[in-house]
């Protein structure tokens, strides 16, 4: 089968950060679907595994967490899925990545591709869609249909994460979603999504707050950046409120300045679940069948920033490069061989 991968791990800009492989068709285990990969996105996990796992001397990392695709072939303990069906998922971070045209993937984080997307839109959604619901629900704790009273402020609103928890906040609670971002183009697409407010992320935060007649929220879902907002972000914090953060700081967090106010502090990996075997793992299944299930109803809609073409070394190097400065919409996804 045809992959892109890499021997050494390094910027994006080397000849060989990203190389077009010929490797083995993988066998699928018992609980496996072999998935013919037909669409993915790139998503900031993807660079920063380039960028620091080092392979073994010899072999390939295969990198990619999104796909789109039909099932070819299922193992023997398989219940949830059967050959021809349409799939979309995010993958583990512990196993060859989906930038192949076959991929060995558990059936308990794989959820049915929504009928209404193509395959190329569906890729765009299941990492982040996983992401922003475990943090909004199971991480901050916001009940489903509740939230009445209450605002959540979303910082880095307008990237892939963002795009998708400000839908969801929107659908499913009855939160006022504050997000933001910091150039015109994000701010618009952010109210698109169905912001009630948008503020600018590069300027002072609490005026701005002030300004919307908002001056403290009960959550905040701190998506980038999250050291250089920390302080703001505490201080616009409502007493007993909860920070949730994905990000990964450049410095260490001050977990003392949460007491004064009895805040919470929520971390969300959306790869917990399938790299710790949990018992509950198959509620990542549960959750891509229910955001599917909105897709469909027009309630969420894909967050395709950019169509990249196929799926080659060339066009994944390009992606990188974009996700790394920090300045892209919604998803990046590439489609085909």
């Amino acid at each position: 089968m045809k992959a892109i991968g890499f021997f050494h791990n390094g910027p994006i800009d080397r000849d060989d950060a990203l190389v077009d492989l010929t490797l083995p068709d993988p066998v699928p285990g018992p609980h496996d679907l072999l998935v013919e990969v037909r669409a993915v996105s790139v998503n900031p996990v993807d660079t920063k595994v380039r960028r620091n796992a080092t392979p073994p001397a010899g072999e390939a990392r295969i990198l990619g967490y999104d796909a789109a695709g039909v099932v070819r072939a299922a193992g023997s303990d398989v219940t949830l899925f059967k050959p021809g069906d349409a799939v979309w998922y995010a993958g583990a971070i512990g196993r060859p990545g989906t930038n192949a045209e076959l991929h060995a993937v558990d059936e308990r984080i794989v959820g049915r591709k929504p009928a209404s997307l193509s395959f190329a839109d569906a890729a765009a959604l299941p990492l982040t869609a996983i992401t922003a619901w475990e943090l909004l629900f199971d991480r901050l704790g916001v009940a489903q249909g509740g939230g009445d009273g209450d605002a959540i402020l979303v910082t880095g609103a307008a990237g892939g994460v963002g795009s998708i928890l400000v839908q969801l906040a929107r659908a499913l609670t009855g939160l006022t979603v504050i997000g933001t971002a910091s150039r015109p183009q994000t701010q618009a697409w952010v109210r698109e999504l169905g912001a009630h407010h948008v503020i600018d992320h590069a300027q002072p935060l609490q005026p701005q707050l002030d300004a919307i007649d908002i001056p403290q929220v009960r959550y905040v879902a701190s998506l980038t950046h999250t050291d250089l907002h920390y302080d703001a972000l505490v201080q616009a914090l409502a007493p007993q409120g909860r920070l949730g953060l994905i990000d990964d700081p450049a410095t260490p967090l001050d977990v003392m300045k949460l007491k004064g106010k009895s805040l919470s502090l929520h971390w969300e990996m959306m790869f917990a679940r399938p790299m710790h075997q949990t018992p509950d793992m198959i509620e990542q299944h549960r959750l891509l069948d229910a955001v599917a299930d909105l897709v469909d109803a027009g309630r969420v809609r894909a967050t395709v920033g950019e169509h990249f073409g196929r799926i080659d070394a060339a066009n994944l190097k390009r992606a990188h490069a974009l996700i790394e400065t920090n300045r892209a919409k919604g998803k990046i996804v590439l489609e085909g061989f």
